[in-house]
């Protein structure tokens, strides 16, 4: 381990890419003025961004979703039962 110019600590790792893959990330790499390393670990920042994104997005749309969950449904199908017994036990 090491630490990074932001003092976060950094770790040495290996990973294997496919040599297409490779080519394409050094290219990518030199045209951004980045290190290898570098355009890796911003990569990999958006990636986990983005999923940390669409998890939320997710969340969002079942919260606010038109179709309550089947327990809510349920408990208002036996509300609705309990509220037409009360109003007709009083008339």
């Amino acid at each position: 381990m090491r630490y990074s110019d932001t003092n976060s600590i950094t770790m040495k790792t290996a990973i294997s890419l496919n040599d297409d893959l490779m080519h394409e990330a050094d290219q990518a790499a030199t045209k951004l003025g980045l290190s290898r390393s570098g355009l890796v670990a911003q990569a990999l920042e958006h990636y986990l961004r983005h999923l940390r994104q669409q998890q939320v997005t997710e969340q969002l749309n079942k919260v606010y979703s038109d179709e309550p969950p089947a327990e809510d449904r349920q408990l208002t199908a036996l509300m609705k039962r309990k509220f037409k017994t009360v109003i007709r036990d009083q008339w």
